[in-house]
């Protein structure tokens, strides 16, 4: 019968689990479809802002030449929302100027994705300052002028009205800040842990992988 050394050596003998390496082969196998699915998903929440955007203001530009020169107060809103149009403008002139070339290599694609997933990070984590204030600013001055426009005796005049508006604007901003907020937990966060142990690996291997970014420029 076997005893302990003869257990010991053979259990020394096993060869050690391989998760570490089965991870990062899933990660390099699932690299490029993410990295699609991200820049996908970037595009279309870009260009449906940009004409979300575009809605709103001609909204606030019908409503103005209803009322005439009383509406100038939404002047002021026009300017705030377009300022949030170009945000995502620039945005998409960011994200095109940052694409990779199709022959670069793996570590320069992951330090390209790992540079823009900080950025939407960044950007998330400060939509109160670049998206949720203009809004809720240009919203207010709405409401103000529609206020304006409605006669003395009209219940809208009343400060029960004005309390539920702005309560609804807040609810509405919170709620937009907290779903931002969850994103970059639940799937910036994670994806960015996913990258780094990626690159580390590749670093550490330094099997001729480019260090430089290479960019496409269009």
């Amino acid at each position: 019968p076997m005893n302990w050394n003869d257990y010991e050596a053979v259990w020394q003998r096993q060869p050690l689990p391989h998760g570490r390496e089965t991870d990062l082969a899933e990660l390099r196998q699932t690299f490029e479809t993410k990295r699609r699915k991200m820049a996908a998903a970037l595009l279309v929440r870009d260009w449906a802002e940009i004409l979300a955007c575009a809605v709103v203001v001609a909204n606030f530009l019908f409503y103005w030449k209803k009322v005439g020169a009383a509406g100038w107060p939404l002047a002021g809103s026009v300017v705030l929302i377009l300022g949030v149009a170009l945000l995502f403008l620039r945005e998409r002139w960011r994200a095109r100027r940052a694409q990779s070339r199709p022959d670069a290599s793996l570590r320069t694609k992951v330090e390209l994705d790992l540079a823009e997933l900080r950025h939407q990070r960044r950007l998330l984590l400060r939509v109160w300052i670049w998206y949720l204030a203009p809004c809720a600013i240009a919203m207010l001055i709405q409401a103000g002028v529609i206020i304006r426009q409605t006669p003395p005796w009209d219940p809208l005049r009343g400060p029960l009205s004005l309390a539920l508006i702005v309560a609804f604007i807040a609810g509405v901003c919170w709620f937009a800040w907290w779903i931002n907020r969850r994103a970059v937990r639940l799937r910036i966060e994670p994806r960015i842990a996913e990258l780094e142990k990626l690159h580390r690996d590749l670093v550490d291997k330094n099997g001729g992988e480019a260090a430089a970014p290479v960019l496409a420029r269009r």
